[in-house]
């Protein structure tokens, strides 16, 4: 048990018991199933655990040129980048501190790829798919909704990949399940299997929660497995997040004040749904 007594208020707390009982099970998909599987950093970045998360896995991924910089200095590797969108500004930097970039649009990759053949590093260049199918209920979380801006759809892309992409990244789930994945691997194949002879890695993206008690590792393996059979010259690589951290801490906030009004009894916290709880007001989710 916490000794709250201990502890500074607002704080977030990590229990490193319950990282390393997360990390141990992800890296054993890992290698059971014979894929990669790195730590996206939009959905955790607290960079002072990242000594522990390097014992068991070697890459993380970053959607912005800070997230990009954290890879590199403190997680010791260069970031699988993919933002939806680059600038002249922002893109050199990229180049530095990434071992694959990948665009959202043909026309980010036709604009920044030859500063990408210019640099002389060895970079993997990707694109990201739209498979248009998602099993997310929440719209605001559902990269595949009409209309939307995330992944080139198949009638944009057609039958050939253009030169210098070798991968193709997708992300349709949020805290989803293993049959959820197969579900979008079959509208995938479907899709974009065609496409696949011409790549050699395939990013699956995040939204996989491993770690949920109720998730079915055993599955997931199976399905990853299948994958690799049917396509054994791709690097598969899954990119979750929250999964990493699951239920492994709390935030400690203490109640400030007590204001009536009405009959409305509320607790005044020295902490915002804003800064520290987002997706409380997003999701929604309870605290």
């Amino acid at each position: 048990m916490i000794d709250l007594s201990k502890i500074p208020s607002p704080c977030y707390v990590l229990e490193e018991d319950l990282l390393r009982k997360n990390l141990r099970l992800i890296r054993s998909v890992k290698e059971e199933a014979g894929v990669e599987i790195i730590l996206a950093f939009k959905a955790f970045a607290m960079w002072k655990s990242f000594p522990i998360i390097r014992e068991y896995i070697n890459h993380s991924t970053a959607s912005s040129v800070a997230e990009a910089r954290l890879a590199y200095e403190e997680m010791g590797n260069l970031a699988h980048t993919y933002a939806p969108a680059y600038t002249d500004y922002d893109f050199p930097l990229f180049l530095e501190y990434s071992s694959h970039i990948t665009f959202n649009s043909l026309s980010q990759f036709e604009r920044y790829y030859p500063e990408v053949r210019g640099s002389g590093k060895k970079i993997e260049c990707g694109l990201r798919i739209n498979p248009e199918f998602s099993v997310v209920d929440t719209d605001l979380y559902n990269p595949s909704a009409p209309g939307s801006r995330l992944g080139v759809t198949l009638d944009t892309i057609g039958e050939q990949l253009p030169e210098g992409i070798t991968g193709l990244h997708l992300h349709n789930l949020c805290e989803n399940n293993s049959y959820d994945l197969e579900k979008t691997l079959e509208v995938v194949e479907r899709k974009f299997g065609h496409l696949f002879r011409q790549i050699k890695w395939l990013n699956l993206g995040g939204g996989h929660l491993i770690t949920h008690e109720e998730y079915d590792v055993n599955h997931l393996i199976v399905v990853l497995k299948g994958l690799k059979k049917r396509y054994p010259h791709l690097e598969v690589i899954l990119e979750p997040g929250s999964a990493f951290v699951w239920e492994t801490g709390v935030l400690v906030a203490t109640v400030a004040d007590i204001v009536e009004n009405g009959g409305v009894m509320t607790a005044m916290l020295n902490v915002s749904f804003a800064c520290h709880m987002p997706d409380c007001l997003e999701m929604p989710y309870k605290p």
